[in-house]
């Protein structure tokens, strides 16, 4: 029998694959040796317990730590299989998952800026696991990564202007599940607007934008029918009350309002943080919807994606893994100097430099600490600068979507 050599390239994938998973087994032998509670897969597991037992989901209050229910009811429903397993497999099975949809997520991030070499995708994904915003969504056991999957493969699965039944069903889905993806059907619906404003029909993203919004409300109607009670207090109340998260000021809230309070040195920045998050809302969509309309996909993407961390109440280190797919539009794009300082930062762990814990410290810090302390917040900012200034004025880039 004739045997095939294998080819440069999969000998390549190959190697790729065995120093991905030589990183991913290192990284799970060191989370391992700090002994993770994984907290928020606890709170997701109590909060199925509380659905199965027909509990008041928005009266609970998990681990040890007492932390309550903040995700929309339909979240809970997808979370009533996790009482099934004991914690230590649930938390194993977490960490395998998570670290899937690692490798998804740097996958679709390439598809995005126009590199899909299947090797590409373990080399990022190897280091990418050690960056602080993917660490402690593995630490916490979140469920970030997931939702950027479905929001990455919603919005590069389709070629230009294409749409077929699935058109919207990630982006609905992830909105369902937590409500700060809500922000891409609004950057479809400007974009869609813009462009028939002027004379382009604005029809892909109107279609896109009503998928998003009709799979997102079949989901949220779905939780309805299943938990009344419960929807009619998220929608009517708890949606409103975003204390209940966390403390403001806390270092982790790497969005406007939590720089703002460490700044002002208040747990409520009240109307500056109101005025700062309408004027970045308004900004940072303008260059999303500038991008897409120049055919300018990943630029538009990200800058959504940044823009939503930014005027989100609470956006935690961990919500910060779009950092993935910025990074690798910088360096795709010959941006190597403002790429290498990002990955610097988001590898930094440098919101964890400043005091923190008990006693609220955040209130107290000096003007050198606030610097560390608001460091992600800062990169999104100048990444909506250097994108807004720096777009040129036509030709594709990317996924060009425009009819």
């Amino acid at each position: 029998m004739t045997m095939i050599a294998p080819s440069a390239a999969h000998r390549r994938a190959t190697v790729a694959l065995g120093v991905c998973l030589v990183s991913f087994t290192a990284f799970w032998a060191a989370q391992r040796g700090a002994q993770v509670s994984m907290i928020d897969l606890m709170v997701y597991r109590a909060e199925g317990a509380a659905v199965r037992a027909g509990d008041d989901l928005y009266a609970l209050r998990a681990t040890a730590a007492h932390l309550p229910t903040t995700y929309p009811p339909f979240a809970a429903l997808l979370f009533t299989p996790l009482p099934l397993l004991d914690p230590a497999h649930l938390r194993t099975l977490a960490t395998a998952g998570n670290l899937a949809l690692l490798v998804m997520f740097v996958r679709l991030s390439l598809k995005l800026v126009g590199h899909a070499r299947v090797e590409t995708a373990f080399w990022v994904a190897a280091p990418a696991v050690w960056c602080e915003p993917v660490w402690t969504t593995l630490r916490y056991g979140q469920i970030n990564l997931l939702l950027a999957v479905l929001v990455l493969w919603d919005l590069t699965r389709r070629p230009a202007g294409g749409s077929d039944r699935w058109t919207g069903v990630g982006l609905g889905l992830a909105t369902a599940v937590k409500l700060t993806p809500a922000l891409f059907l609004a950057f479809l619906l400007a974009t869609g607007v813009v462009d028939r404003l002027r004379g382009g029909g604005g029809a892909p993203w109107l279609r896109h934008a009503r998928g998003a919004a009709v799979v997102f409300a079949a989901a949220s109607v779905l939780a309805a029918g299943v938990l009344p009670y419960d929807s009619w207090r998220f929608w009517t109340d708890m949606v409103f009350r975003a204390s209940r998260v966390g403390q403001t000021e806390d270092t982790a809230n790497q969005a406007l309002r939590g720089v703002l309070a460490r700044l002002l040195h208040t747990p409520d920045p009240g109307a500056a943080w109101a005025v700062c998050a309408a004027v970045t809302a308004v900004l940072g969509l303008a260059v999303a919807v500038r991008a897409e309309l120049l055919g300018r996909r990943p630029w538009a993407v990200c800058a959504c994606a940044v823009t939503a961390l930014l005027i989100s109440p609470v956006s935690w280190t961990h919500h910060w893994v779009w950092c993935v797919p910025l990074v690798l539009l910088l360096w795709t794009r010959g941006r190597r100097t403002a790429a290498a300082g990002a990955l610097l930062v988001f590898c930094s762990y440098a919101p964890w430099w400043v005091p923190h814990g008990t006693g609220r410290p955040e209130l107290h810090l000096s003007a050198v600490e606030l610097i560390p302390s608001a460091v992600y917040a800062g990169v999104g900012a100048l990444f909506l600068a250097l994108a807004g200034t720096s777009l040129p004025g036509a030709g594709p880039d990317g996924v060009r979507v425009k009819p």
